[in-house]
């Protein structure tokens, strides 16, 4: 490879290529979790595809590591980097949707919230995050839990193609038609295998408006609670999508309460008969649930997620969300002290489980509960007690682990040892298939699926 210098990339790059004395660094290498606080050597603001490959050829030219960032949501904050080069999606914001052909196609900056807000003008979407202000790219590349999952499967089964940038700046486009290997290792395998400048999805008739929302109680009710969510996740249709949390009151009373969310994509005359038994149990203290338009749905925890707050984040499968479970999560939320921070299980089932597990190389196909840890806190000197609440519930909920994990969830001290045990019977297969287009381990800023040696 010809040696390929800044000044050579930069008088055609169509993005900004930022230094750290440029205006608009600060702003640009920041992600969405505060507490992640590193300095790019540079950042590659990028407009087009090429821009990307260009990224790509003078971090291999000058020997430069590189994180990727999309949407800059993941919570371990792997889109930034110390002393590298970070390629910046985020500029890349085109979107089209084909109506009659019922697909999407939307670049790597794009943002749920902004895919949903399009395909929703015709009445149509896909599985995407439950929080709106995540990224496309990275949360279908891991996996991509939704609230259409159940009905449609996880954001990865519904990709039909992806255009990438291998480690090597060339362009190709992975589906099942064209290079279906890379296809397959692509759903799942994270940012392992190259860089997503856009996507094709699948779209599916959803609403504009279906039946979701959530009810609340008193935290002193959760045990009670959580197992009749329980319950009512065993008898559960493909047309509703349950979750739970433990949460704090957002109107400063700092009341402890325990949430029951639904998101039923059937007929609304069904989603109201499968409203109701949420909305008498208790009765509720708060009842938000009901006909909601889904874009709206689809942005309901994202206030509870704002941009700077310090994150850390701990999750696992749980094995069974057995009674001596929710006591322990009941009685680890009751020992938080931050009113920004959650316990929410997020469940699964119908049409995500149903895939077999070498279909691709995601292997989150498992149905239950999965719990996810959220400390998160404003102040900094609030760090220290943040994490240690985090560590100390996950550590009690040991006892009750399951053997399977999501990917995108992985903290930034997760990683190193999590892709063999994740991936499974599917680590071999992604091990070659790295060494074939990505032998050098080029894109290794991830949870890294390590090259098979010849």
């Amino acid at each position: 490879m010809s040696v390929v210098t800044l000044e050579q990339v930069a008088k055609n790059f169509s993005g900004r290529l930022l230094q750290p004395a440029d205006p608009g660094y600060d702003d640009a290498r920041r992600v969405h979790n505060g507490l992640i606080d590193k300095r790019p050597a540079l950042i590659a603001r990028c407009q087009t595809t090429t821009d990307v490959a260009d990224a790509v050829k003078l971090a291999r030219a000058q020997n430069l590591e590189v994180s990727v960032r999309g949407g800059g949501h993941n919570v371990g904050g792997r889109a930034a980097i110390d002393g590298g080069l970070m390629i910046d999606l985020a500029p890349m914001k085109g979107i089209y949707v084909d109506p009659h052909g019922r697909t999407a196609r939307a670049q790597g900056g794009v943002l749920w919230k902004e895919l949903n807000r399009e395909t929703q003008a015709h009445g149509l979407a896909t599985t995407g995050g439950v929080v709106g202000s995540t990224g496309i790219a990275g949360l279908t590349l891991g996996g991509g839990l939704g609230w259409l999952m159940p009905k449609f499967g996880l954001a990865l089964d519904n990709l039909r193609s992806a255009e990438l940038v291998l480690a090597d700046g060339r362009v190709v486009t992975a589906s099942t038609d064209e290079l279906p290997d890379l296809f397959w290792a692509i759903r799942g395998g994270g940012g392992n295998f190259g860089i997503a400048t856009s996507l094709e999805y699948h779209l599916h008739g959803v609403g504009p408006i279906i039946t979701g929302g959530l009810v609340a109680h008193p935290i002193a009710k959760a045990f009670d609670v959580l197992r009749f969510f329980r319950d009512a996740c065993a008898k559960a249709t493909d047309d509703m999508m349950l979750a739970a949390g433990l949460i704090t009151a957002h109107d400063g009373s700092g009341a402890k309460l325990v949430g029951v969310l639904i998101a039923h994509v059937g007929a609304l005359a069904d989603g109201e008969r499968a409203a109701k038994p949420f909305k008498t149990y208790g009765p509720p203290v708060m009842d938000a649930m009901g006909p909601i338009p889904y874009t709206e749905q689809n942005g309901l925890l994202d206030a509870a997620f704002p941009k700077g707050a310090l994150n850390y984040w701990k999750a696992r499968y749980l094995a069974d969300l057995s009674d001596d479970a929710i006591r322990t999560l009941v009685a680890g939320y009751e020992s938080c002290g931050s009113p920004m921070s959650q316990i929410v299980l997020e469940h699964l089932h119908g049409a995500a489980t149903r895939v077999p597990l070498n279909q691709t190389a995601c292997t989150l196909r498992v149905p239950g509960f999965n719990a996810v840890i959220i400390s998160q806190w404003a102040d900094p000197a609030g760090t220290e007690k943040g994490i240690g609440w985090c560590r100390d519930v996950y550590t009690s909920l040991e006892p009750h682990f399951g053997k399977t994990r999501y990917l995108n969830y992985l903290g930034e001290d997760e990683a190193a040892d999590a892709a063999a045990e994740n991936y499974g019977p599917n680590y071999p297969r992604l091990r070659e298939l790295k060494a074939k287009y990505d032998p050098e381990n080029f894109f290794h800023h991830n949870v890294n699926i390590t090259p098979m040696k010849k």
